[in-house]
């Protein structure tokens, strides 16, 4: 993605990503502190869940500020990839944090601790309130990021309300067990999407093919061109979390002349830019 094409939206994100990771932060400040006054499982889970997506808005916020930074002689490609570093190293927070999370919930299914229900319900319902006003922050924009800062937050607001029923379940039934199941069945959502997260920053970091690129495809349209015969050493990488680049070496035909050549390379680029990838560098060779 060229700098300058986003620059107005991304500068338009700041605040919005601000006001997001303010909320959510000072949410999960009282979550955890109400969570440990009352024992309850469910909401320190719950407090883990949105302690992640609060992670996840500060790379997406330092994504957009790296994208802007210049290159320099050491780091030439610019520092877009240390959001993909962040990305993954807030995954191994979460895996670390779902582990202690599931021990605490095996204690308390042998041993069942009592908790305040009314309380559960009632924190539970502030982060149904706090992640539907994030998720309506992100919800106008079309920018990848913004995306998934969107659908997180919506899913956020979801596991928020399941805690908060529970807390009623709780209230006015007396089952004690309740708070442990609900605990689990949190981590068990962190767990799939740090899982999904952890798999394509791991990808990334490896300078894998990023999802939603076929590197298939781009041959293919790329072999479409007419004046190109082959294609040798075709590699595809993400700079960072929205910015891929892509390397190639084009055999053509020797009876093109050196403006034809140029004119297909033109076009390469201009192919390429619909399977999603906006740095390209091409050698050719005449066979």
């Amino acid at each position: 993605m060229h700098n300058h094409s986003h620059s107005a939206p991304q500068e338009n994100m700041g605040p919005k990503y601000l006001w997001g990771i303010a909320l959510n932060l000072t949410f999960v400040a009282v979550e955890f502190g109400y969570g440990l006054q009352i024992n309850s499982l469910s909401l320190l889970a719950d407090a883990w869940h949105n302690l992640g997506d609060v992670a996840g808005l500060v790379i997406s916020l330092v994504a957009l500020k790296m994208a802007a930074k210049q290159p320099t002689n050491i780091y030439t490609y610019g520092f877009s990839k240390a959001t993909i570093l962040a990305s993954l190293a807030n995954c191994i927070l979460l895996f670390i944090a779902i582990t202690s999370m599931g021990h605490e919930a095996y204690v308390r299914f042998s041993h069942p601790e009592p908790t305040i229900g009314s309380t559960v319900s009632w924190v539970a319902g502030v982060g149904v309130v706090i992640n539907t006003v994030t998720a309506l922050l992100f919800m106008s924009n079309n920018e990848l990021n913004s995306r998934s800062a969107f659908l997180h937050m919506a899913a956020d607001a979801g596991v928020s309300l399941a805690v908060l029923i529970g807390g009623l379940l709780i209230t006015y039934t007396g089952i004690e067990m309740i708070d442990p199941i609900l605990g689990v069945l949190v981590c068990l959502v962190i767990l799939v999407g740090t899982l999904n997260i952890f798999r394509q920053s791991f990808r990334l970091s490896l300078d894998g093919v990023p999802e939603g690129i076929d590197i298939t495809v781009v041959e293919k349209r790329i072999l479409q061109i007419p004046g190109v015969k082959s294609i040798e050493h075709l590699h595809i990488w993400a700079l960072s979390t929205t910015r891929n680049a892509m390397t190639a070496h084009l055999m053509m035909d020797n009876t093109l002349t050196a403006s034809e050549q140029e004119a297909i390379k033109d076009r390469v680029r201009h192919e390429i830019e619909g399977e999603h990838v906006h740095h390209c560098i091409l050698e050719t060779s005449l066979v």
